[in-house]
């Protein structure tokens, strides 16, 4: 059977995006491995998270980021879990916050969100120029005025998801109490 050009073409064409297709990203859930990546610190400071993950618990939380202004609910939850760093330090888990948004000016709208705020020393504030984070983990929210959905896992030492939730909204946040309370429960590893 012969097949005329156009039509050979179009199944090029779909063999090439059907892979792509595939390739979607969907976020970690409970019992997954989470996905590596490396960020910066805003002191231009390398960060793998499996390296984090090798010697403690991570609670990983990917915030609005910039998406044209400083999200007063992301501000609200940070402060929150900066009230609880002391809590977060003897349950042994490592904070680690991502701050996602075009690379264009990215580091500037970073430290502005930090301004009057005591980062405690041990946590990790992390920026994820153009989405590349937040993409590999199903959390682009590419709509106007949008960056990222707002979400926290909980990660252990072998990298597995211990806990996750995704708000598709601005709010609906975790709060640094249960997760405090989820890792009490969980064994310590």
């Amino acid at each position: 059977m012969k097949i005329g050009k156009s039509y050979s073409k179009g199944f090029a064409l779909l063999a090439c995006l059907v892979p792509l297709a595939l390739q979607a990203a969907a976020p970690p859930k409970v019992g997954d491995k989470a996905p590596d990546f490396l960020l910066q610190t805003l002191d231009n400071q390398t960060i793998r998270l499996s390296d984090l993950m090798s010697k403690s618990r991570v609670v990983l939380i990917v915030l609005r980021g910039w998406p044209g202004y400083q999200c007063p609910i992301c501000t609200r939850q940070v402060q929150d879990y900066i009230a609880e760093a002391e809590s977060f330090a003897a349950v042994k888990a490592r904070v680690v916050m991502v701050y996602p948004g075009p690379a264009g000016n990215l580091e500037t709208h970073a430290k502005e969100f930090l301004q009057n705020m005591q980062w405690p020393k041990d946590y990790i504030y992390l920026t994820d120029p153009d989405y590349k984070m937040v993409t590999a983990y199903g959390l682009r929210w590419d709509a106007p005025n949008e960056t990222a959905y707002p979400a926290t896992f909980v990660l252990d030492p072998q990298g597995k998801v211990l806990s996750a939730k995704i708000s598709h909204s601005h709010g609906d946040r975790t709060r640094a109490s249960d997760i405090l309370e989820e890792l009490k429960r969980l064994p310590s590893g």
